[in-house]
């Protein structure tokens, strides 16, 4: 006999779970007395939002379900942010919400939610487990769900009284998900239309990627001569000083990229969604008909002519895709396509920006400092659009960044990079106010002695907002002004490092002492409002 929290714990054990992440509730008592001496680690955060980011960015990491949990009202509305990452990101993760016991149901309890109506539409699965002989086989669902085609988040509502009942189940065996197959035939169409095109172009990214399927998008690319461009904050998808890497299609794209992309006669869209990041809006493209002849391979079939019709569609993960593209294209002759590289490496060149602080060179020299394997994470906001554009990202799993836009990921997501690799730097780059919406982890990662550097872009504004303001009601700023506190002192309070850089020649020392440093840093940048975008002032 075991009560179900017990029951619960142990089916993560049997799914190989090493590590979930937290915020303790009541209303899940029993599932924190499972974890007792599991010998699953136990990461407790500071805000539920916070929390389910880092189970988000540990299903980016590792490719398996990240596992958090939340209790009931304001934990289950709190972790919100974090599954709608991980849905719109393709992340496979497992939300368990503590719930009221089910004798009290619909009456609205203290701190009930209705949470099978509340995540519907945010995630792949909800469900509520009523009956502790049940648990093994919800558990089972979820990691399979989790992890099936497009992967994303399950979430899993627990009344109290369930946890804490007592019964004897079978365990439920290790998730076994149906795999997805790809044929020679189907991947020779493919090869055949690539090579007869004029104009080829390679848009790759989505998830069910590892560094083997990055390492043979090289070759693939190399083999018939593809410029190859990555979706939204898939850039570690290939090597960038691979000769076929292109740059990014994402938002404020190399202008000459996207008339490549739009003049292409053959367009390999591989992993990726063709959603309103990918697409510039829906304009890169003709709806619903593209004019480039498009081939969509995705793992599920449903996002396959969801907007675009495609001339050739390919229901299979990309990493299969390529095991078998590479075969096919082994010992061809190494092309790269020379004008799009060279105009890539011509978009890399700095182009000054207003202030004492040159974000253009403060990313430069973090891409020639790091090592190679370095981790770099951000939220949302203009300072990550000189990461994007001037940061060299050289192998996968070097760039953990939310597709869904949201603000507040980047420094759960290096607390959770730190912990899955803790041999490897770990840099959080995060605007005033992304970093002001979780900035309380910094605290879990001073607990778990997680060593990150965070380096915080001090513009006192909301800078992405500012810059659409100035746009469209020009010198009328209005609700975008934040008065901030000493970020550097903030570290501080921890007993971490904390530096304030006001010109740009002292970051370089600076961040050699944050890298030389036992504990973390955070290093407060203080720029110019007028830059918030690596190509226009405010002005």
């Amino acid at each position: 006999m075991r009560h179900g929290g017990k029951i619960l714990v142990d089916q993560l054990k049997i799914q190989g779970v090493k590590r979930v992440f937290c915020v303790p509730g009541e209303s899940y008592l029993a599932a924190l007395d499972g974890l007792y001496e599991s010998g699953i680690e136990t990461i407790v955060g500071r805000q539920e939002g916070g929390v389910v980011m880092m189970a988000e960015a540990h299903g980016k990491l590792t490719g398996t379900p990240g596992v958090a949990f939340v209790t009931r009202g304001p934990g289950a509305t709190n972790a919100s942010a974090g599954v709608h990452v991980a849905f719109q990101d393709s992340t496979p993760m497992i939300l368990f919400v503590g719930q009221v016991a089910s004798d009290q149901r619909d009456r609205e309890a203290f701190q009930e939610v209705d949470c099978r109506k509340m995540y519907a539409p945010l995630a792949k699965w909800a469900a509520e487990i009523d009956r502790i002989e049940r648990i093994p086989e919800y558990v089972s669902r979820a990691f399979h769900v989790a992890v099936s085609g497009r992967p994303g988040p399950v979430v899993l509502s627990l009344p109290e009284d369930m946890l804490s009942a007592t019964a004897d189940v079978l365990d439920a065996l290790p998730a076994n998900p149906a795999r997805q197959m790809v044929c020679d035939e189907v991947v020779g169409e493919v090869i055949d239309r690539l090579k007869s095109a004029q104009r080829p172009f390679v848009i790759v990214g989505g998830s069910t990627w590892s560094a083997e399927a990055a390492h043979n998008l090289g070759d693939f690319a190399a083999a018939l001569g593809l410029p190859v461009a990555t979706s939204f904050r898939c850039q570690d998808y290939l090597n960038n000083r691979h000769p076929n890497y292109v740059g990014d299609v994402a938002i404020a794209p190399n202008p000459a990229l996207t008339e490549q992309a739009r003049n292409s006669d053959c367009l390999l869209v591989l992993g990726a969604r063709l959603g309103e990041m990918t697409s510039s809006g829906y304009s890169l493209f003709d709806v619903p008909n593209p004019k480039q002849g498009l081939i969509h391979i995705h793992a599920d079939a449903d996002e396959i002519g969801r907007v675009y019709r495609p001339e050739l569609g390919l229901a299979c993960r990309a990493a299969d895709f390529l095991a078998r593209a590479v075969g096919l294209t082994e010992g061809m002759a190494q092309q790269s396509p020379t004008v799009a590289r060279k105009s890539y490496e011509a978009w890399q060149e700095p182009s000054a920006t207003p202030g004492a602080v040159k974000m253009e060179q403060v990313i430069h020299h973090l891409s020639q400092a790091l090592a190679e394997d370095a981790i770099i994470t951000n939220g949302a906001g203009n300072y990550a659009a000189w990461l994007h554009r001037y940061f060299s990202y050289k192998s996968y799993r070097t760039q953990l960044a939310p597709t869904s836009g949201s603000m507040g990921y980047g420094l759960p997501a290096a607390v959770a990079a730190k912990l899955n690799h803790p041999d490897r730097e770990v840099v959080c780059l995060a605007g005033d106010g992304c970093f002001q919406m979780t900035m309380q982890e910094f605290g879990t990662a001073f607990q778990y002695g997680a060593k990150i550097i965070v380096i915080v872009v001090n513009n006192g504004v909301y800078g992405t907002i500012r810059m659409h303001q100035q746009r469209d009601y020009p010198d009328r700023p209005s609700a975008t002004t934040m008065l901030n506190p000493n970020f550097a002192a903030f570290a501080i309070c921890y007993g971490c490092n904390g530096e304030v850089v006001t010109e740009t020649q002292d970051f370089e020392a600076a961040f050699a002492r944050a890298q030389s440093s036992e504990t973390s840093t955070i290093i407060e940048l203080r720029t110019d409002p007028a830059a918030v975008s690596p190509r226009t002032p405010i002005a």
